[in-house]
Protein backbone atom coordinates (compact mmCIF):
# COMPACT_ATOMS: atom_id res chain seq x y z
CA UNK A 1 0.00 0.00 0.00
CA UNK A 2 1.10 3.48 -0.60
CA UNK A 3 2.06 5.37 2.11
CA UNK A 4 0.99 9.76 2.09
CA UNK A 5 3.54 11.29 0.14
CA UNK A 6 4.24 14.84 1.75
CA UNK A 7 4.74 17.68 -1.49
CA UNK A 8 7.81 19.36 0.68
CA UNK A 9 9.50 15.40 0.65
CA UNK A 10 8.77 15.77 -2.82
CA UNK A 11 10.16 19.35 -3.34
CA UNK A 12 12.99 17.95 -0.86
CA UNK A 13 13.86 15.60 -3.45
CA UNK A 14 13.75 18.09 -6.09
CA UNK A 15 16.15 19.82 -4.51
CA UNK A 16 18.85 17.51 -4.26
CA UNK A 17 21.32 19.53 -6.31
CA UNK A 18 21.04 21.97 -2.91
CA UNK A 19 20.13 20.44 -0.05
CA UNK A 20 22.05 22.92 1.98
CA UNK A 21 19.65 24.78 4.42
CA UNK A 22 20.25 24.11 8.13
CA UNK A 23 18.48 25.96 10.49
CA UNK A 24 17.72 29.69 11.81
CA UNK A 25 17.90 31.18 15.28
CA UNK A 26 16.61 34.31 16.53
CA UNK A 27 16.29 35.71 20.26
CA UNK A 28 14.20 38.78 21.34
CA UNK A 29 14.73 40.84 24.68
CA UNK A 30 12.52 43.21 26.14
CA UNK A 31 12.12 43.89 29.54
CA UNK A 32 8.25 44.76 30.43
CA UNK A 33 6.73 44.06 27.07
CA UNK A 34 5.14 40.31 27.25
CA UNK A 35 3.84 39.94 23.66
CA UNK A 36 7.10 39.60 22.27
CA UNK A 37 6.71 35.84 20.95
CA UNK A 38 5.05 37.56 18.23
CA UNK A 39 8.00 39.36 17.14
CA UNK A 40 10.08 36.32 17.22
CA UNK A 41 7.26 34.98 14.93
CA UNK A 42 8.00 37.38 12.39
CA UNK A 43 11.39 37.25 12.84
CA UNK A 44 11.01 33.32 12.25
CA UNK A 45 9.36 34.26 8.60
CA UNK A 46 12.17 36.24 7.98
CA UNK A 47 14.25 33.40 8.83
CA UNK A 48 12.04 30.40 6.80
CA UNK A 49 14.47 29.99 4.06
CA UNK A 50 17.14 28.42 6.98
CA UNK A 51 14.85 25.53 7.31
CA UNK A 52 11.35 24.69 6.30
CA UNK A 53 10.57 21.57 8.60
CA UNK A 54 9.63 22.30 12.03
CA UNK A 55 9.56 25.88 14.13
CA UNK A 56 9.49 26.59 17.50
CA UNK A 57 9.14 29.22 20.13
CA UNK A 58 10.02 29.53 23.89
CA UNK A 59 8.92 32.27 25.85
CA UNK A 60 10.37 33.03 29.62
CA UNK A 61 7.99 35.26 31.94
CA UNK A 62 10.11 35.96 35.34
CA UNK A 63 12.12 32.20 34.63
CA UNK A 64 8.84 30.03 33.93
CA UNK A 65 9.24 28.90 30.14
CA UNK A 66 6.42 28.35 28.22
CA UNK A 67 6.99 26.89 24.31
CA UNK A 68 5.30 25.82 21.73
CA UNK A 69 6.93 23.44 19.03
CA UNK A 70 5.39 21.59 15.60
CA UNK A 71 6.08 20.01 12.00
CA UNK A 72 5.67 22.67 9.28
CA UNK A 73 6.42 26.06 8.23
CA UNK A 74 6.07 28.71 10.43
CA UNK A 75 2.77 30.31 9.16
CA UNK A 76 1.59 26.31 9.47
CA UNK A 77 3.02 25.78 13.03
CA UNK A 78 1.49 29.20 15.16
CA UNK A 79 -1.86 31.21 14.88
CA UNK A 80 -3.16 33.77 17.49
CA UNK A 81 -4.21 31.66 20.01
CA UNK A 82 -1.11 29.64 20.13
CA UNK A 83 1.32 32.98 20.15
CA UNK A 84 -0.70 34.80 23.03
CA UNK A 85 -0.28 31.65 25.02
CA UNK A 86 3.43 32.33 24.66
CA UNK A 87 3.71 35.38 27.58
CA UNK A 88 7.42 36.54 28.28
CA UNK A 89 9.66 39.20 27.78
CA UNK A 90 12.31 36.90 26.45
CA UNK A 91 11.46 34.44 23.61
CA UNK A 92 13.51 32.33 21.69
CA UNK A 93 12.52 31.04 18.14
CA UNK A 94 14.14 27.95 15.82
CA UNK A 95 13.37 26.77 12.24
CA UNK A 96 14.91 24.06 11.37
CA UNK A 97 15.79 21.71 8.66
CA UNK A 98 17.54 18.51 9.67
CA UNK A 99 20.99 17.61 9.60
CA UNK A 100 21.23 15.26 12.64
CA UNK A 101 18.65 13.06 13.83
CA UNK A 102 15.55 12.54 12.45
CA UNK A 103 12.39 14.77 10.77
CA UNK A 104 10.39 14.66 13.95
CA UNK A 105 8.64 16.44 16.13
CA UNK A 106 10.41 15.39 18.96
CA UNK A 107 13.76 16.78 17.20
CA UNK A 108 11.57 20.04 16.77
CA UNK A 109 13.65 23.36 19.09
CA UNK A 110 13.96 25.38 21.14
CA UNK A 111 14.64 22.37 23.29
CA UNK A 112 13.58 22.96 26.90
CA UNK A 113 15.16 21.40 29.79
CA UNK A 114 14.14 21.49 33.52
CA UNK A 115 17.06 21.24 35.85
CA UNK A 116 17.22 21.38 39.81
CA UNK A 117 17.62 24.81 39.78
CA UNK A 118 14.92 26.07 37.69
CA UNK A 119 14.85 25.23 33.24
CA UNK A 120 16.51 26.81 30.19
CA UNK A 121 15.48 26.86 26.32
CA UNK A 122 18.43 26.64 24.16
CA UNK A 123 17.98 26.88 20.42
CA UNK A 124 20.75 25.87 18.26
CA UNK A 125 22.52 25.72 14.45
CA UNK A 126 25.04 23.69 13.77
CA UNK A 127 26.43 20.43 13.84
CA UNK A 128 28.94 19.19 17.14
CA UNK A 129 31.10 16.16 15.70
CA UNK A 130 31.79 14.83 18.81
CA UNK A 131 28.01 14.42 19.56
CA UNK A 132 28.05 10.67 18.85
CA UNK A 133 31.03 10.29 21.80
CA UNK A 134 29.74 12.49 24.24
CA UNK A 135 26.14 10.82 24.18
CA UNK A 136 27.66 7.35 24.39
CA UNK A 137 29.40 8.50 27.47
CA UNK A 138 26.67 9.74 29.37
CA UNK A 139 24.38 7.53 28.23
CA UNK A 140 26.67 5.25 30.43
CA UNK A 141 26.62 7.50 32.93
CA UNK A 142 23.13 6.72 33.16
CA UNK A 143 21.81 9.95 31.27
CA UNK A 144 18.38 9.82 29.10
CA UNK A 145 18.07 11.86 25.59
CA UNK A 146 14.81 12.43 24.33
CA UNK A 147 15.86 13.35 21.37
CA UNK A 148 18.08 12.23 18.60
CA UNK A 149 19.51 15.41 17.57
CA UNK A 150 23.10 16.54 19.27
CA UNK A 151 21.63 19.50 20.68
CA UNK A 152 20.47 17.52 23.23
CA UNK A 153 23.84 17.11 24.49
CA UNK A 154 24.40 20.67 24.75
CA UNK A 155 21.39 20.94 26.92
CA UNK A 156 22.20 18.11 28.71
CA UNK A 157 25.37 19.07 29.86
CA UNK A 158 24.58 22.82 30.66
CA UNK A 159 21.98 21.09 32.96
CA UNK A 160 24.79 19.07 34.10
CA UNK A 161 26.95 22.02 35.31
CA UNK A 162 24.37 24.62 36.04
CA UNK A 163 23.31 22.60 39.78
CA UNK A 164 26.82 23.94 41.25
CA UNK A 165 27.32 26.96 38.83
CA UNK A 166 25.87 30.52 37.60
CA UNK A 167 24.77 30.02 34.01
CA UNK A 168 27.20 31.38 32.14
CA UNK A 169 29.58 29.21 34.18
CA UNK A 170 27.84 26.01 33.45
CA UNK A 171 27.99 26.98 29.63
CA UNK A 172 31.57 27.95 29.61
CA UNK A 173 32.16 23.71 31.23
CA UNK A 174 30.28 22.95 28.22
CA UNK A 175 31.89 24.50 25.72
CA UNK A 176 35.08 23.15 26.88
CA UNK A 177 33.59 19.89 26.29
CA UNK A 178 31.57 20.06 22.61
CA UNK A 179 33.59 20.78 19.32
CA UNK A 180 31.81 21.42 16.20
CA UNK A 181 29.73 24.64 14.55
CA UNK A 182 27.23 25.99 16.59
CA UNK A 183 25.22 29.69 17.06
CA UNK A 184 23.59 28.96 20.21
CA UNK A 185 20.68 31.49 21.79
CA UNK A 186 19.43 30.36 25.37
CA UNK A 187 17.33 31.91 27.79
CA UNK A 188 17.36 31.20 31.38
CA UNK A 189 16.29 33.57 34.59
CA UNK A 190 16.15 36.71 33.56
CA UNK A 191 18.91 36.26 30.86
CA UNK A 192 19.38 35.90 27.18
CA UNK A 193 22.35 34.76 25.64
CA UNK A 194 23.97 33.97 22.39
CA UNK A 195 26.81 31.90 21.79
CA UNK A 196 28.61 31.74 18.08
CA UNK A 197 31.47 28.03 18.34
CA UNK A 198 35.57 29.49 18.07
CA UNK A 199 35.69 29.15 14.57
CA UNK A 200 32.47 31.15 13.58
CA UNK A 201 31.36 28.96 11.69
CA UNK A 202 27.83 29.82 11.39
CA UNK A 203 26.67 33.09 11.57
CA UNK A 204 24.71 35.17 14.65
CA UNK A 205 24.09 38.77 14.82
CA UNK A 206 23.21 41.30 17.49
CA UNK A 207 20.41 44.34 16.91
CA UNK A 208 19.40 46.63 19.56
CA UNK A 209 15.71 48.09 19.39
CA UNK A 210 14.43 50.73 21.40
CA UNK A 211 12.98 47.82 24.45
CA UNK A 212 16.41 45.49 24.52
CA UNK A 213 17.62 43.41 21.65
CA UNK A 214 17.64 40.66 18.80
CA UNK A 215 20.09 37.83 18.23
CA UNK A 216 19.50 36.48 14.82
CA UNK A 217 21.41 34.13 12.53
CA UNK A 218 21.01 37.17 10.16
CA UNK A 219 20.52 40.38 9.70
CA UNK A 220 18.14 40.41 7.49
CA UNK A 221 15.48 39.92 10.42
CA UNK A 222 16.00 43.33 11.68
CA UNK A 223 14.64 46.14 10.12
CA UNK A 224 11.44 44.00 10.80
CA UNK A 225 11.71 44.28 13.99
CA UNK A 226 12.35 47.74 14.27
CA UNK A 227 16.32 47.01 15.05
CA UNK A 228 19.41 48.31 14.51
CA UNK A 229 22.42 46.09 13.29
CA UNK A 230 25.04 46.18 16.24
CA UNK A 231 27.53 43.59 15.05
CA UNK A 232 28.51 40.02 14.78
CA UNK A 233 28.33 37.82 17.74
CA UNK A 234 32.81 37.05 17.64
CA UNK A 235 34.17 33.46 17.23
CA UNK A 236 34.16 32.23 20.78
CA UNK A 237 31.85 34.75 22.25
CA UNK A 238 29.56 34.45 24.65
CA UNK A 239 26.81 37.53 25.09
CA UNK A 240 24.54 37.85 27.96
CA UNK A 241 21.74 40.31 27.88
CA UNK A 242 20.34 40.92 31.26
CA UNK A 243 18.95 43.96 33.14
CA UNK A 244 18.97 45.78 29.93
CA UNK A 245 22.60 45.43 29.21
CA UNK A 246 24.82 43.50 26.82
CA UNK A 247 28.06 41.78 28.39
CA UNK A 248 30.39 40.00 26.70
CA UNK A 249 32.69 37.03 27.58
CA UNK A 250 35.32 34.60 25.45
CA UNK A 251 35.84 31.14 25.74
CA UNK A 252 37.85 30.27 23.18
CA UNK A 253 40.54 32.48 21.41
CA UNK A 254 43.51 31.57 18.66
CA UNK A 255 41.09 28.83 16.99
CA UNK A 256 41.18 29.79 12.75
CA UNK A 257 38.24 31.89 11.76
CA UNK A 258 36.19 29.74 8.93
CA UNK A 259 33.06 31.19 8.59
CA UNK A 260 30.96 28.94 6.04
CA UNK A 261 31.09 29.77 2.16
CA UNK A 262 27.98 28.61 1.37
CA UNK A 263 26.28 31.55 3.62
CA UNK A 264 27.16 33.88 1.02
CA UNK A 265 26.64 30.98 -2.04
CA UNK A 266 23.27 29.83 -1.24
CA UNK A 267 22.57 30.01 2.49
CA UNK A 268 21.77 33.13 3.52
CA UNK A 269 19.32 35.60 2.25
CA UNK A 270 20.57 38.02 -0.20
CA UNK A 271 19.66 41.00 1.95
CA UNK A 272 21.90 40.26 5.22
CA UNK A 273 25.55 41.22 5.74
CA UNK A 274 27.47 38.33 7.48
CA UNK A 275 31.07 39.25 9.38
CA UNK A 276 31.00 42.62 7.45
CA UNK A 277 30.31 41.77 4.14
CA UNK A 278 27.65 42.18 2.11
CA UNK A 279 25.79 38.74 1.09
CA UNK A 280 24.21 40.44 -2.70
CA UNK A 281 27.41 41.84 -3.04
CA UNK A 282 29.15 38.41 -2.83
CA UNK A 283 26.90 36.90 -4.93
CA UNK A 284 26.83 39.94 -7.18
CA UNK A 285 31.20 39.75 -7.66
CA UNK A 286 30.61 35.53 -7.83
CA UNK A 287 28.90 36.11 -11.19
CA UNK A 288 30.85 38.80 -12.93
CA UNK A 289 33.88 36.62 -11.75
CA UNK A 290 32.21 33.62 -13.38
CA UNK A 291 31.95 35.73 -16.09
CA UNK A 292 35.61 36.66 -16.53
CA UNK A 293 36.83 32.65 -16.24
CA UNK A 294 33.94 31.37 -18.20
CA UNK A 295 33.08 33.70 -21.24
CA UNK A 296 30.72 32.32 -23.82
CA UNK A 297 28.68 33.59 -26.58
CA UNK A 298 24.99 33.61 -26.14
CA UNK A 299 21.89 35.50 -26.39
CA UNK A 300 20.30 36.06 -23.18
CA UNK A 301 21.08 34.99 -19.20
CA UNK A 302 19.04 33.47 -16.73
CA UNK A 303 18.87 32.08 -13.30
CA UNK A 304 17.74 29.33 -11.68
CA UNK A 305 15.38 30.91 -8.99
CA UNK A 306 15.93 32.34 -6.35
CA UNK A 307 19.19 31.30 -4.98
CA UNK A 308 20.97 31.52 -8.64
CA UNK A 309 19.51 35.27 -9.32
CA UNK A 310 22.16 37.59 -8.11
CA UNK A 311 25.02 35.68 -9.52
CA UNK A 312 23.14 36.12 -12.32
CA UNK A 313 22.80 39.50 -12.79
CA UNK A 314 26.55 39.90 -11.50
CA UNK A 315 27.27 37.36 -14.75
CA UNK A 316 25.05 39.68 -17.66
CA UNK A 317 26.55 43.26 -15.75
CA UNK A 318 29.75 41.82 -16.23
CA UNK A 319 29.31 40.24 -19.64
CA UNK A 320 26.99 42.80 -21.73
CA UNK A 321 24.68 40.07 -22.44
CA UNK A 322 20.89 40.90 -21.03
CA UNK A 323 19.55 38.86 -18.20
CA UNK A 324 16.42 37.73 -18.46
CA UNK A 325 13.79 35.36 -16.90
CA UNK A 326 13.87 32.14 -18.23
CA UNK A 327 12.56 29.90 -15.81
CA UNK A 328 9.60 30.75 -13.29
CA UNK A 329 9.37 29.17 -9.60
CA UNK A 330 6.43 28.29 -8.10
CA UNK A 331 6.30 29.77 -4.29
CA UNK A 332 2.93 29.14 -3.06
CA UNK A 333 2.72 24.89 -3.03
CA UNK A 334 1.30 23.79 0.16
CA UNK A 335 1.76 21.24 2.60
CA UNK A 336 -1.49 19.00 1.11
CA UNK A 337 -0.70 14.99 1.17
CA UNK A 338 -1.33 13.23 -2.17
CA UNK A 339 -0.47 9.84 -3.45
CA UNK A 340 2.70 9.06 -5.55
CA UNK A 341 3.02 7.43 -8.39
CA UNK A 342 5.52 7.52 -11.40
CA UNK A 343 3.97 11.01 -13.46
CA UNK A 344 4.87 12.87 -9.62
CA UNK A 345 8.33 11.56 -10.01
CA UNK A 346 8.42 12.17 -13.41
CA UNK A 347 7.02 15.33 -13.03
CA UNK A 348 8.29 16.99 -9.60
CA UNK A 349 10.80 19.63 -11.49
CA UNK A 350 7.39 21.22 -12.90
CA UNK A 351 5.81 21.32 -9.34
CA UNK A 352 8.49 24.05 -9.10
CA UNK A 353 10.01 25.18 -12.00
CA UNK A 354 7.78 26.70 -15.34
CA UNK A 355 9.65 27.93 -18.60
CA UNK A 356 8.81 30.95 -20.19
CA UNK A 357 8.97 29.26 -23.44
CA UNK A 358 8.63 32.57 -25.55
CA UNK A 359 11.79 34.13 -23.93
CA UNK A 360 14.00 31.18 -25.12
CA UNK A 361 12.52 29.92 -27.63
CA UNK A 362 15.25 30.09 -30.26
CA UNK A 363 17.79 31.51 -27.97
CA UNK A 364 21.10 31.10 -26.79
CA UNK A 365 20.88 30.64 -22.96
CA UNK A 366 23.52 30.67 -20.04
CA UNK A 367 22.03 29.15 -17.35
CA UNK A 368 23.46 30.33 -14.10
CA UNK A 369 23.01 28.30 -10.69
CA UNK A 370 24.75 28.59 -7.14
CA UNK A 371 26.04 24.87 -6.86
CA UNK A 372 26.03 21.58 -8.69
CA UNK A 373 25.82 18.27 -6.13
CA UNK A 374 24.40 15.50 -7.18
CA UNK A 375 23.16 16.56 -10.78
CA UNK A 376 19.96 15.49 -11.53
CA UNK A 377 18.26 18.25 -11.17
CA UNK A 378 21.06 20.13 -13.62
CA UNK A 379 20.00 18.11 -16.01
CA UNK A 380 16.01 17.82 -15.90
CA UNK A 381 16.23 21.97 -15.94
CA UNK A 382 18.73 21.83 -19.13
CA UNK A 383 16.11 19.20 -20.83
CA UNK A 384 13.60 21.91 -20.08
CA UNK A 385 14.68 24.16 -21.53
CA UNK A 386 15.93 22.52 -24.41
CA UNK A 387 12.32 21.14 -24.59
CA UNK A 388 11.25 24.84 -25.20
CA UNK A 389 12.70 25.35 -27.99
CA UNK A 390 16.57 26.97 -26.65
CA UNK A 391 19.37 26.78 -28.91
CA UNK A 392 22.08 26.03 -26.57
CA UNK A 393 22.08 26.36 -22.86
CA UNK A 394 25.57 26.73 -21.12
CA UNK A 395 25.49 26.63 -17.37
CA UNK A 396 27.42 27.91 -15.44
CA UNK A 397 27.65 27.91 -11.71
CA UNK A 398 28.87 30.52 -9.00
CA UNK A 399 30.39 28.49 -6.54
CA UNK A 400 33.50 25.11 -7.30
CA UNK A 401 32.63 21.85 -7.49
CA UNK A 402 31.51 20.67 -4.49
CA UNK A 403 33.80 17.04 -3.46
CA UNK A 404 33.52 16.81 -0.04
CA UNK A 405 30.94 16.32 2.95
CA UNK A 406 29.97 18.71 4.94
CA UNK A 407 30.19 18.06 8.86
CA UNK A 408 29.07 21.65 10.38
CA UNK A 409 25.08 21.93 9.64
CA UNK A 410 24.61 21.82 5.87
CA UNK A 411 22.74 18.61 4.77
CA UNK A 412 25.61 17.46 2.08
CA UNK A 413 25.47 13.74 0.41
CA UNK A 414 27.79 11.57 1.10
CA UNK A 415 31.07 12.21 -0.89
CA UNK A 416 30.48 8.78 -3.45
CA UNK A 417 26.80 10.92 -3.93
CA UNK A 418 28.73 14.08 -4.75
CA UNK A 419 28.51 14.30 -8.57
CA UNK A 420 32.09 16.25 -9.00
CA UNK A 421 33.72 14.01 -6.51
CA UNK A 422 33.55 10.95 -9.17
CA UNK A 423 33.36 12.78 -12.57
CA UNK A 424 35.47 15.17 -14.41
CA UNK A 425 33.80 18.73 -15.46
CA UNK A 426 33.36 17.24 -18.87
CA UNK A 427 31.85 13.96 -17.82
CA UNK A 428 28.60 16.75 -16.33
CA UNK A 429 28.47 18.62 -18.57
CA UNK A 430 27.70 15.71 -20.73
CA UNK A 431 25.29 14.10 -17.85
CA UNK A 432 23.20 17.37 -17.78
CA UNK A 433 22.94 17.81 -21.35
CA UNK A 434 24.64 21.40 -21.22
CA UNK A 435 26.50 22.67 -24.50
CA UNK A 436 28.98 23.99 -21.85
CA UNK A 437 29.68 24.19 -18.14
CA UNK A 438 31.73 26.26 -15.94
CA UNK A 439 32.50 26.49 -12.53
CA UNK A 440 33.79 29.50 -10.59
CA UNK A 441 36.94 29.50 -9.12
CA UNK A 442 37.86 28.93 -5.55
CA UNK A 443 40.33 31.96 -6.04
CA UNK A 444 37.62 33.67 -7.85
CA UNK A 445 34.99 32.63 -4.42
CA UNK A 446 37.52 33.57 -1.92
CA UNK A 447 37.80 37.39 -3.98
CA UNK A 448 33.96 37.12 -3.81
CA UNK A 449 33.90 36.92 -0.60
CA UNK A 450 36.14 39.38 0.10
CA UNK A 451 36.95 38.28 3.83
CA UNK A 452 40.15 36.37 3.45
CA UNK A 453 41.38 32.86 2.58
CA UNK A 454 42.28 32.52 6.52
CA UNK A 455 38.87 33.42 7.59
CA UNK A 456 36.25 31.42 5.36
CA UNK A 457 35.18 27.33 5.10
CA UNK A 458 35.93 26.34 1.79
CA UNK A 459 35.88 22.51 3.14
CA UNK A 460 33.24 21.33 1.09
CA UNK A 461 35.55 22.44 -2.05
CA UNK A 462 39.06 21.89 -0.92
CA UNK A 463 38.95 19.33 2.23
CA UNK A 464 40.53 21.82 4.46
CA UNK A 465 38.85 21.69 6.99
CA UNK A 466 38.92 23.40 10.27
CA UNK A 467 38.43 21.51 12.79
CA UNK A 468 39.11 17.09 13.68
CA UNK A 469 35.91 15.29 13.00
CA UNK A 470 36.26 11.53 13.83
CA UNK A 471 35.27 9.98 16.84
CA UNK A 472 39.25 9.14 17.27
CA UNK A 473 40.41 12.55 16.42
CA UNK A 474 37.58 13.60 18.80
CA UNK A 475 39.46 11.14 21.74
CA UNK A 476 42.57 12.62 21.10
CA UNK A 477 41.89 16.10 21.95
CA UNK A 478 39.90 14.16 25.25
CA UNK A 479 36.97 12.80 25.98
CA UNK A 480 34.07 13.86 28.70
CA UNK A 481 35.87 11.66 31.47
CA UNK A 482 39.20 13.77 30.54
CA UNK A 483 37.68 17.08 30.52
CA UNK A 484 36.05 16.78 33.98
CA UNK A 485 38.95 14.53 35.51
CA UNK A 486 41.29 17.94 34.74
CA UNK A 487 39.32 19.96 36.83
Amino acid sequence: MLKDYDINSALRELEEDKVFDECGVVGVYAPGKEDIARSVYFGLHSLQHRGQESAGIASNKDGKIQYYKEMGLVQEVFNDEIIARLQGDISIGHVRYSTFGESHAVNAMPLVVYHKGGSLALAHNGNLVNAGLLREEMQDRGVIFQTSIDSEVIAALIARYIRDNTIEEAIMKTLEIVEGAYALVITSGNKLIGVRDPNGIRPLCIGRTAEGYVLSSESCIFPLLGAKFIRDVEPGEIVVIEDRELKSMRFSKGKRRAICAFEYVYLARPDSDIDGRSVYMARTQAGRTLAKEHPVDADMVISVPDSGTVAAIGYAEESGIPYGEGLIKNRYVGRTFIQPDQRMRELSVRLKLNVLRDNVKGKRIIMVDDSIVRGTTSGKIVKMLKDAGALEVHMRVSSPPVIHSCHFGIDTPEEDQLVAAAHSQEEIRKMIGADSLGYLSVEGLMDSIHLGEDKVCFACFNGDYPMALSDEEAKENGTLADKESEE
